[in-house]
Order: C-alpha cells, then structure tokens, then sequence
C-alpha cells in the first residue's frame, strides 16, 4: 500500500463490522494493518450469508466488505501462549483497534494502563455499543438495535407509523468512520506530546453525531422529527417523484432552483401557497400532485434531461449493479480490484477518498501513490498512479509472515 499512513501499524482484535470497518478505513490509507483472528472460525461475519462465493460457497461475501488490505494471524487471546504474542504486538504497533464489550479487553489481561505500559506511543480506538461508561454502558450493540435506540428508524420509513432500518449497515460504518478519523487525529497528537491515547466512539453516537437539523429541531425548536418518506423534512420540493416510466429524484434547495422546476412544469412558481419555501413545505402534498401530474407527459429520460440543462439538482434511483457499472463511479475509484487467493481476481468496493498532490511545474495535481511525471506531447500534467490494494486475507493466511515481520522488528 502507499498513502499518507504508509509508516503506521495497526492491530486489528475487533470483528464483525465496526471496528473492521475503522481498520481497513486505515489500510486504504496506507497502513499495515494485522489481524487478529480466534483459530476456531476467526471473526464471525466469515460466516454471515448468504450470498457465499468460491469453489465450495464457504467465502462470505460480508467479510469481503470490510477487510481489505490487512494480514490475518490467528490467536487464542484466552491461552498464555496468544497473550504473550498479543504483547509483542502491541509494542511494534501504532494503533490498536477493539469493539469487545465494556470490560472483555480487561478480562483478558489487557487494560488501558497495561497496555500503554507496552507501549506509551500506543493510540487506542475502543468501539461499544452504547458507550463505554454510563447507566447502560455495558449493553451489547448490533446495527439494528443501534439505529432504533438512536432515533434513526423514528426517521425513517414511509410514515411515523411505520420505522423502518436504514437499508445499510449505517450504525456500524459510521462508528468506523468516527473511529477512524479519532485515530487520525490522536496520531497527529502523538506527534507533539510523544504519547499515544484512548479513542471512544459507539454505535450510539455515531447515530447521534448525525442527527444535524433533525437534532436541533428538537433540542432548539422543540420539535420531534418523524419519518415522512422520501420527502426532505424541512426543503420543498425535496425528493421523490414518479414520471411516466418510474421515480426520479429532485432536489430544489433554493428559490431560484425552484422557479426552473415550476417553469419546466407549467406550475406558477409565485403563487401564495408556493411562493416560499415555508409555503411549499406547508401545502407539499398538493405540491407533489401538482409536479406528479406534470411528469407523467414523459419518461425519466427527458425530464432528467431537462433539469440537468436548467442546473436543477436531479437524479436517478439506481440499483447497486447500476452503481458498480457506472463510469462516473469508476472514474472516483470507486472499484478497486484485488487478487484473491481462492476467487482469484476480483472487484470490491473502493474507498472513498482520494489524495493528490501538485505536479511538479504546474497547477494539475496527481493522485497520491506516486510520483509526479509529466504527460508526453504537452503541457506537464499530473499522471495518477494510482494506490494498490489487496484482498481481504483467508483466515490465519499471514501468520508465519506477520512472525517473520515482528521478529525482524524486534531485532
């Protein structure tokens, strides 16, 4: 791997989704991140389908989400043996990462103040359902229970009658991406005071951390936000809306953004109960009929057309194998491919950032993985190089070379 994090280690105890997510978020970056795994079946979600792929349907495609570019060796953390391999761990590393249970680390010999005994430099980012202390800091956590205890399926669904989960796995990627952007931040720290920390985010907050407008309308106006479909709970016209061959999306945020919509639909855009946006979110149901009637004369196509020709925000509702054959999607790197040692040569979902450098010479920038060159025949332009990646690991797949690394460390 190259990028921005290419000299830290990481040790990665969590499993399942959260803390996963947290590490590979730093892999992408660049770090070398090891791990650990129990020899008897490793971290769960190896075994959550389906769908399961590879020549004997044994290979979770779940696990393939959140663990590439990381090594896996396998350790009995409850036997003497493991834990003195742990500690080893522990002082050649930078960060370590966990999302056991409030107390399971300590049970198992390894504390905050014994492992910052290891190694002071050590920057730990602990992941908990609900939080570490409080009432109910001990509670287990899984996504589901998460995004209903947070308020986020009160948000969600057609109606405030009917709550519905949020399709991904939100509660667990955003305590990662919390979780990672703390590491981000005690790393940077380290830098000046020479000692590692501890960092805690939990499924709650991460739900909590992005309440945004709909927490303010509450704790500042008073207000309890329900769910009301696809349909923006505070901007008109905001959402979905059928034409004549399925659902688009629009998105008028501003008066001026407005006027291009209702002068596209034949609707007269100063009208009383559409004249501000306070009005158009007071009558939105009968604004919704109103555009509704008028999308159905065509197909998504021309409206989509249309809009885009008037600078409205507008777009379609793609399905996932949309998404992944998209151009515009590639083009982000958003795809990456992997050599998997069973699967052999597959695309996984890429990251989501991108770093890029100025070219030598020149304003183009590059993207970062590489050198600056520049392009023949021309002004010097940027050449991307882009990062490498590599497949997330069978179970216990590194283990003579993650031993091999550390003892050449320690020497």
């Amino acid at each position: 791997m190259l990028g921005p994090l290419d000299d830290i280690v990481v040790l990665d105890l969590s499993r399942a989704l959260a803390g996963p997510h947290a590490a590979q978020m730093l892999g992408d970056l660049g770090a070398k991140v090891i791990k650990v795994e129990h020899p008897e079946g490793g971290d769960e979600s190896r075994h959550w389908g389906p769908p399961f792929v590879g020549p004997d349907h044994d290979i979770s495609t779940y696990f393939l989400a959140a663990n590439r570019n990381k090594e896996s060796i396998t350790v009995d953390l409850k036997s003497a043996e493991g834990r003195r391999l742990v500690e080893r761990l522990v002082r050649q590393s930078d960060v370590l990462v966990e999302n056991f249970r409030t107390g399971v680390l300590d049970r198992l010999g390894f504390p905050v103040e014994r492992l910052h005994e290891l190694n002071p430099r050590l920057v730990i980012l602990s992941i908990t359902g609900f939080g570490h202390d409080g009432p109910e800091g001990g509670r287990p956590g899984y996504d589901q229970i998460a995004q209903g205890e947070a308020g986020l399926m009160s948000l969600t669904g057609p109606s405030p009658d009917e709550p519905y989960r949020v399709g991904a796995s939100i509660a667990d990627l955003l305590a990662g991406i919390h979780g990672a952007y703390g590491v981000a931040a005690a790393l940077y720290e380290r830098e000046r005071t020479g000692r590692g920390r501890v960092v805690r985010t939990s499924l709650l907050a991460a739900v909590t951390g992005v309440h945004s407008y709909h927490g303010t309308a509450w704790t500042v106006g008073g207000t309890v936000p329900a769910a009301g479909g696809n349909h923006h709970a505070t901007i008109t016209p905001y959402g979905s809306f059928r034409c004549a061959d399925g659902m688009l999306q629009i998105a008028a945020a501003n008066e001026g953004q407005w006027r291009k919509v209702a002068a596209l639909l034949g609707i007269d855009a100063e009208q009383p109960r559409y004249a501000s946006n306070r009005e158009r979110r007071a009558h939105r149901d009968e604004l919704v009929e109103d555009m509704e009637r008028a999308l159905a004369a065509h197909e998504r196509g021309h409206w989509l057309a249309l809009l885009a020709d008037a600078g409205v925000p507008a777009g379609a509702i793609r399905s996932l194998d949309e998404v992944y054959t998209w151009d515009q999607t590639r083009s982000q790197g958003l795809v990456v491919e992997v050599e998997h040692p069973v699967l052999g040569r597959i695309e996984l979902p890429g990251p989501p950032l991108r770093f890029e450098r100025p070219a030598s010479g020149g304003p183009e920038k590059a993207a970062s993985g590489g050198p600056e060159k520049a392009a023949s025949g021309g002004p010097e332009q940027a050449e991307r190089d882009e990062p490498r990646h590599t497949a997330p690991p069978l179970l216990g797949q590194d283990g003579a070379a993650v031993l091999a690394w550390l003892e050449e460390r320690e020497r």
